[in-house]
């Protein structure tokens, strides 16, 4: 499978959580809204380790559609090979995701972050430059990471689980991915069209 194989398409990232009724699905949503208020040509998709077509908890669901997100028809879905292999980006919500997810597709690895880690890292080395492939910059933000730092159980990259949870938490939780969305999207900076970000012949994942 060739990931890059798409010369002209939209760069792909895929948001991953635990179940894909919570926290994926409200990222995912945050960051197609910010792309496109950007200008930015992305496709973004989102799963969970576990996913088995359950609908976003209604608290949920009163919390985003105040803020003018309706995920009403979103059912869960499960992470697979093809959709990892098939992202040019991979992030997750805690560490645990991303393992599974590098477990699923090694090849990931260079690729995939908790959103955390990402947005720490990025702050670090500044915002993608003009022209720079997004698998460059990836490659320079992710410097001295290493694949064990994913094991133990670790809470400090995690973004709140709201499953279960009251509207406040809901809003909290809400809060804090529109900042890591925001961050994200400033950092990578995508044109329109997102062609400068690809290396034509280059190999893929999975």
């Amino acid at each position: 499978m060739n990931r890059v194989g798409r010369k002209d398409g939209p760069v792909r990232v895929l948001v991953l959580c635990t179940a894909n009724q919570c926290r994926s699905p409200v990222g995912a949503a945050l960051l197609r809204r910010r792309f496109a208020a950007d200008g930015s040509s992305a496709k973004v998709l989102s799963a969970g380790v576990f996913g088995n077509g359950l609908p976003v908890p209604s608290t949920g669901q009163s919390v985003l559609a105040a803020r003018g997100i309706d995920l009403t028809r979103h059912r869960s879905a499960p992470m697979t090979q093809l959709l990892v292999a098939g992202a040019d980006l991979v992030v997750g919500m805690e560490r645990s995701n991303i393992r599974e997810a590098v477990a699923l597709v090694p090849e990931a690895w260079p690729r995939a972050f908790t959103f955390r880690d990402l947005i720490r890292r990025g702050d670090l080395f500044g915002p993608r430059f003009p022209g720079e492939p997004l698998e460059g910059y990836l490659e320079t933000v992710g410097t001295g990471r290493r694949r064990d730092a994913l094991l133990g159980s670790s809470p400090d990259d995690d973004v709140t689980d709201p499953m279960g949870r009251d509207a406040t938490v809901w809003a909290r939780v809400v809060d804090d991915l529109e900042w890591l969305t925001s961050r994200l999207v400033a950092l990578l900076a995508l044109p329109s069209g997102a062609r400068e970000l690809r290396r034509v012949g280059a190999g893929g994942g999975g």
